[in-house]
């Protein structure tokens, strides 16, 4: 991933230097299992622990010849150790410490995921109970529909992103797994004792069945729950382009002191952030589908994965790390305007009240079809004439006829809508405030 969007502790994880020693400690791990073994002597093991180290640029360099980048990282290690190195990698396939040490940084990547959204949870969590009455138009199909409050809206996307920090959690368990059981998965050279230990000593398990690799279903699952975190990321950011458009106006990223909107248009201020979390989720969803595809690999594996996976592992994780900062920062620092919330919900004269308008007359013995006609035709001269849905709704004689004035009047409040959100916040966070 290019440096405008890469958190440095994150692109640590994914450097040559970390990933090199990464499989450093693969292979220590296992030349220390098998000196307990007595496969490799004690004074050999020795040698290893004490001087197995690489420059990546003496890898880059024998692998420029050599083509193959296991070989070129143990003989860079083997010309620091001396004689002794040939007891280093012994038994072990490329696989069995590429693999392995992949889920070593897919831990440490899912770390700093899990904590990207614990920051955006707790930000949405304080942002909801801040709006949680603060009533604004609900929207189906871009049109007002019913009020809400906009602590609500919040308080859906908390919901939905504490769902999320469950599945990260769970895809970041199943990754936990390594294993050194050989060219085809058969334990040839090394037993799954030593494997299990091994495994133990770097915090893993072992995968219970490999080939010469860990099946690609753990890392389709990995790649696509982060697609689903960034689709759920650019749900908040479409609410947020939608809400500061200038016919509505209800919220807008935060615009800093000297920033600019447009080359050309001086007083554009443009939901920059929002758009920038739209298009990168595409990228997420993008490598899901390359995910998807290195599945399917050739009898016991071939290497078609491998190359995917040096861009869609390191890409992902980083583009997330990134939009779970930008996101977060977003609503931290996002400008709601209440006011501005209230003249839109009172913009289509009280239409807002349909449904509850409709119920309360059902309630009051009006067939369904009956009371559905009484209200529509009210609706109708809101939108045609601009009256007030109140208003006429008040003189039409049908509706006269059921309810009285008073009966009218509760229906355009909101006191309900607020005690039904309280409900609701009791609900997703276990407490009212």
């Amino acid at each position: 991933m290019i440096p405008r969007y890469t958190r440095p502790e994150m692109g640590r994880i994914w450097d040559d230097e970390n990933k090199y020693r990464k499989w450093l400690d693969v292979e220590l791990a296992s030349t220390a299992e098998l000196e307990t073994e007595g496969v490799v002597p004690s004074d050999a093991a020795r040698e290893i622990r004490e001087k197995a180290d690489f420059s990546v640029e003496r890898i880059l360099e024998i692998e420029a010849e050599t083509r193959h980048d296991v070989i070129a990282f143990t003989t860079a290690v083997a010309e620091h150790v001396g004689p002794a190195s040939r007891y280093f990698h012994y038994g072990l396939t490329s696989s069995d410490v590429v693999d392995t040490a992949m889920a070593l940084q897919v831990a440490d990547a899912s770390r700093i995921l899990i904590d990207g959204l614990d920051r955006l949870l707790d930000v949405l969590e304080r942002r909801a109970f801040e709006f949680k009455s603060t009533v604004m138009v609900g929207r189906t199909h871009g049109i007002h529909a019913e009020p809400i409050t906009f602590g609500f809206k919040l308080a859906i996307w908390y919901d939905e992103f504490r769902r999320h920090r469950t599945r990260m959690e769970a895809v970041a368990d199943d990754m936990r797994v390594g294993k050194l059981s050989g060219a085809v998965g058969t334990f040839a050279h090394l037993s799954p004792e030593i494997e299990d230990r091994v495994m133990a000593r770097l915090g893993l398990r072992s995968a219970p069945s490999s080939s010469q690799v860990v099946q690609r279903d753990r890392h389709a699952s990995y790649i696509s729950t982060i697609a689903l975190v960034g689709g759920s990321l650019e749900k908040i950011a479409v609410e947020v382009r939608h809400l500061q458009r200038t016919e509505v106006r209800e919220a807008q990223e935060h615009f800093a002191k000297g920033q600019k909107g447009s080359s050309a248009m001086p007083h554009k201020r443009n939901p920059i952030v929002s758009e920038q979390v739209s298009g990168l989720a595409r990228v997420l969803r993008s490598n899901a589908m390359a995910a998807f595809e290195n599945v399917a690999l050739w009898h016991e594996r071939d290497i078609s994965h491998s190359s995917v996976e040096r861009i869609i592992f390191p890409d992902s994780t980083i583009v997330l790390d990134y939009l779970l900062d930008k996101t977060a920062g977003l609503l931290d620092r996002l400008v709601v305007d209440p006011a501005r919330m209230r003249e839109n919900l009172d913009m289509m004269h009280g239409l807002v009240f349909s449904g509850q308008l409709l119920l309360e007359l059902v309630e009051r013995g009006a067939s369904r079809e009956d009371a559905y006609r009484w209200v529509q035709r009210n609706a109708m001269q809101v939108w045609d004439a601009g009256i007030e849905f109140k208003d006429g709704v008040m003189a039409d004689p049908d509706i006269g006829r059921i309810m009285d004035r008073a009966s009218v009047e509760s229906v355009f409040e909101s006191a309900r809508l607020i005690d039904n959100v309280e409900h609701i916040f009791e609900r997703v966070f276990g407490r009212r405030q």
